[in-house]
């Protein structure tokens, strides 16, 4: 079975991604098709901006923090991003964590949940796919897209999920699983 990984990408004061993550994850455990869960919040990754001197393609990481990274990425087939949509794209925190590196991204693939007002964060998921593609990792089509997502936040601490975002994660988890089946023999280690 594989291992997913869930990359919580906003990092702002008062940001309402790690509830998210924490739906997902417990989602994704109760799914039962994953060997591990692991919850990654780039808030507490720190990541910097990009420093390293080197193209990612070469894996000459000159810092620590980069080859943390880049062993956390290696070590997971396949992700759920969960990212909020800010003026119409994702987050900028999110893709420094992705352009640290190359390899570690290949041939894995990646489901993505969206939040925001009334577009619930689908612009920032359809602008995503244009990087993870080049990368060679595969957006699953079943997203989970949550308009208007404060309404589904009880007291800032847990997300109350409806029937149709519950059963978009199930469908989601479910691609994950099947797409990472096709795609793990493509990787090189």
């Amino acid at each position: 079975m594989p291992g997913l990984g869930i990359i919580v990408a906003s990092t702002r004061p008062g940001r309402i991604g790690p509830v998210i993550g924490k739906w997902v994850e417990a989602e994704a455990k109760a799914h039962g098709g994953f060997a591990e869960v692991e919850l990654i919040d780039l808030a507490e990754v720190d990541l910097p901006f990009m420093n390293e001197p080197h193209h990612p393609r070469l894996r000459r990481y000159t810092h620590q923090h980069t080859r943390e990274w880049s062993a956390r990425i290696a070590g997971t087939d396949a992700f759920v991003f969960v990212m909020p949509e800010y003026n119409y794209g994702y987050n900028a925190e999110l893709k420094n964590a992705i352009d640290y590196l190359h390899h570690e991204w290949q041939y894995k693939p990646v489901g993505l949940v969206s939040y925001g007002g009334v577009s619930a964060g689908t612009r920032a998921a359809q602008m995503i796919k244009q990087v993870v593609t080049t990368l060679k990792m595969t957006p699953v089509s079943e997203a989970v897209a949550l308009p208007f997502v404060q309404q589904f936040i009880a007291e800032g601490e847990q997300l109350v999920p409806n029937e149709i975002m519950t059963d978009s994660a199930r469908a989601m988890l479910n691609e994950l699983v099947r797409i990472n089946g096709a795609l793990s023999p493509l990787r090189t280690k």
